[in-house]
């Protein structure tokens, strides 16, 4: 399999892309950089209904005022995303300045973080870009016409007791990434998904709120050991922004599926038969 030649990325320091002087984070566009390809391969997006063919010749903005105006969430960059064409590859480029994205291929298994400033070839023929504003998430997906990456190998989706690399979770952990995952895992089309809270997907399989809390620091903090990047401790990351991250890692790469909510009944029958609450250790 060949790797791509990717120029380096000339970049300065991330400005908000709220502001109508930010710079971009793309690199100073040449006449090479930005006129039409003759042979470029095709680039369609999909959002929810729409399916999006997107230009060669000029950036393609997504937030919420942008060329894809997701909706008017206050957490959301007005621009927030780039897709551009440029030295003869697209790219998915982050002008905001606080969120951060998941981009993912489901058929591979790869998955990256786009954090703010950063650029990253589109190279797969059908990618996951997923990321959170609030308490909502979003889902779109990056159809290439002539991928970059060609893989022979289909990977089956990992569910129930598989580890993934050196990561196993108990039964338990397990159960909480599904219940905050289960509007994900549920979802029919790209688009704009609401998680749960944890008092929410607490009630949803029959436990108290302080246990479940404590179960989610739990798989947080192994996922951490693990090297899963936006799970570390402080203010921010015991709310919202920790447990979308939690959701965007687990799902886009497989370690919970859609064969795992069958555990969530399971889990709130067990608890109205016994009536009396499970063990919080591990």
């Amino acid at each position: 399999m060949s790797v791509p030649l990717i120029p380096p990325s000339r970049s300065s320091s991330p400005a908000s892309a709220d502001s109508p002087t930010a710079p971009n984070a793309s690199p100073p566009r040449s006449d090479a950089a930005t006129s039409p390809a003759t042979d470029v391969p095709g680039l369609k997006l999909s959002y929810e209904d729409q399916i999006l063919t997107l230009p060669t010749d000029q950036p393609f903005d997504i937030g919420r005022e942008a060329d894809l105006s997701l909706d008017n969430n206050p957490f959301l960059h007005r621009q927030f995303l780039r897709i551009v064409y440029e030295y003869g590859f697209w790219w998915l480029v982050n002008i905001g300045t606080v969120l951060s994205a998941t981009v993912s291929d489901s058929r591979t298994g790869t998955q990256a973080w786009l954090g703010p400033g950063a650029r990253l070839p589109v190279s797969f023929g059908d990618q996951l870009v997923i990321f959170t504003a609030g308490p909502c998430v979003y889902e779109l997906r990056l159809m290439l016409e002539r991928p970059l990456w060609q893989e022979n190998v289909v990977f089956p989706p990992i569910h129930g007791d598989t580890t993934l690399g050196a990561l196993a979770l108990t039964e338990a952990q397990r159960l909480v990434v599904v219940a905050l995952a289960e509007p994900m895992l549920r979802r029919e089309t790209t688009g704009l998904i609401h998680l749960p809270t944890n008092a929410e997907a607490a009630q949803r399989i029959g436990w108290g709120v302080k246990r479940f809390n404590r179960k989610v620091d739990n798989v947080c903090d192994k996922l951490d050991r693990f090297g899963v990047d936006g799970l570390r401790g402080g203010v921010q990351s015991h709310a919202t922004g920790r447990r979308a991250r939690l959701v965007e890692w687990a799902c886009s790469t497989g370690l919970v599926s859609s064969a795992d909510l069958v555990m969530l009944d399971r889990a709130k029958a067990a608890q109205l038969a016994d009536g009396s609450p499970e063990p919080d250790e591990d």
